[in-house]
């Protein structure tokens, strides 16, 4: 498929890129003291050591308006979709590595299902800091592709959203279609059969191919 960027007119619809952050901090502390594996994804929703920098007010105050925030990270190394979720309210990418994002638009998802066909890609590069809009579909990053070839250095990237998003899931009674999607605490998901997701009880509602960017 073919990789945008983030700084191209198409990225218009899923998101922006915030100027005028010094996030080389954050970024240290991130690469210091933050595990990346060889062949997985962690994921951790707040991290004490980056939310404790003076950056993470700046962001609260400026990014959210004021809105309580976590800051946590996503490390590893990933090449396939395997699913998508959503949020309510938008979403903070910064790499301390090049990486891929894989998006599609919310509005395209009917009954909880979507064809991974309208699903692209864009590239990020590190040290960029990347506003992905609630009504963006996304998931792990994926390794930067460089020359057509994937990067075999996997990605750290702080990940900052409302504060308690990702956590447990609370305990409702389903009122709404949407509900059966619901995965965590402010974390609505659908997944690719193939997913381990899927086999631990995901909403299945991805169709066509899952996206592997490592495969052309």
């Amino acid at each position: 498929m073919k990789i945008k960027s983030v700084f191209s007119k198409a990225f218009a619809k899923y998101g922006k890129v915030l100027t005028g952050y010094d996030v080389s901090d954050l970024l240290k502390k991130l690469d210091d003291t933050t595990k990346k594996p060889d062949n997985a994804v962690i994921y951790e929703p707040g991290d004490a050591g980056l939310e404790s920098l003076p950056i993470a007010k700046e962001l609260s105050d400026n990014a959210y308006g004021g809105m309580p925030i976590q800051i946590g990270y996503c490390n590893g190394y990933n090449t396939k979709l395997n699913c998508l979720e959503w949020h309510r309210g938008s979403e903070l990418n910064i790499p301390s590595n090049d990486m891929v994002l894989l998006l599609a638009p919310l509005q395209s998802v009917k009954k909880g299902k979507l064809d991974t066909n309208l699903v692209e890609a864009f590239y990020v590069p590190k040290g960029t800091v990347v506003q992905v809009y609630e009504t963006t579909l996304h998931y792990a990053p994926c390794n930067a592709v460089k020359n057509g070839e994937v990067s075999k250095e996997g990605f750290r990237v702080i990940i900052v959203l409302p504060k308690d998003t990702n956590t447990e899931k609370p305990a409702i009674k389903e009122v709404d279609f949407e509900d059966k999607l619901l995965w965590a605490r402010n974390k609505w998901l659908i997944a690719h059969p193939d997913s381990n997701e899927a086999k631990q009880g995901a909403f299945v509602g991805l169709f066509g191919k899952n996206i592997d960017i490592y495969k052309k």
